[in-house]
């Protein structure tokens, strides 16, 4: 069922006429046809890794182009993705997680949690920071959000503050007030 039809805003069937298919739609088509032949476990994998790139990005409301950024940088280098599907891989993630990230957040990264070994948890964890310090500041709901995935993944308090001091002068709750 489309999103369209499921939110009743579908065009009745004798109203709607065949297109053909755009040079975009096409390219996005083949992206999507590469993506589903990947080994299953590994597209889970890459799934549950943006997912929870886009969940910190979103911890505050907002997800900003220096953020989006680097979660495709992100997920092109762990991912072994070419530009084109992990742009694509991204923006599905960041769609899912604006959509339905109250209710996914820990479904998701338990899924991540029993996919990745104990390494992949801890890169996954500095992925997180990278991506909430990318605009040159962690808000505390970033923060807050990081810790409660390294819980969700079972990790230590001690791995946390590890990743956390690498990005130290990013955290706003750290930084000074503006003179005024």
């Amino acid at each position: 069922m489309s999103i369209w039809k499921f939110l009743g805003l579908d065009k009745p069937e004798p109203e709607r006429q065949e297109e053909t298919p755009s040079a975009e739609t096409e390219t996005v088509r083949k992206i999507v046809e590469q993506l589903d032949r990947m080994e299953p476990e590994r597209a889970r994998y890459i799934a549950a890794f943006a997912y929870n790139l886009s969940r910190v990005a979103h911890a505050d409301r907002h997800i900003s182009a220096e953020e989006t950024r680097a979660m495709e940088r992100i997920v092109m280098e762990m991912g072994g993705l070419p530009e084109e599907q992990a742009l694509l891989v991204v923006q599905m993630a960041k769609t899912q997680s604006r959509l339905f990230g109250g209710t996914e957040n820990f479904l998701v990264t338990r899924e991540f949690n029993k996919l990745a070994t104990r390494e992949q948890k801890l890169r996954l964890l500095e992925c997180l920071f990278a991506v909430s310090a990318s605009d040159q500041s962690i808000s505390t709901a970033e923060d807050n959000e990081i810790r409660q995935i390294s819980k969700e993944l079972l990790l230590s308090h001690k791995d946390f503050i590890q990743a956390r001091l690498a990005f130290r002068e990013h955290l706003a709750v750290l930084k000074k007030p503006p003179k005024e």
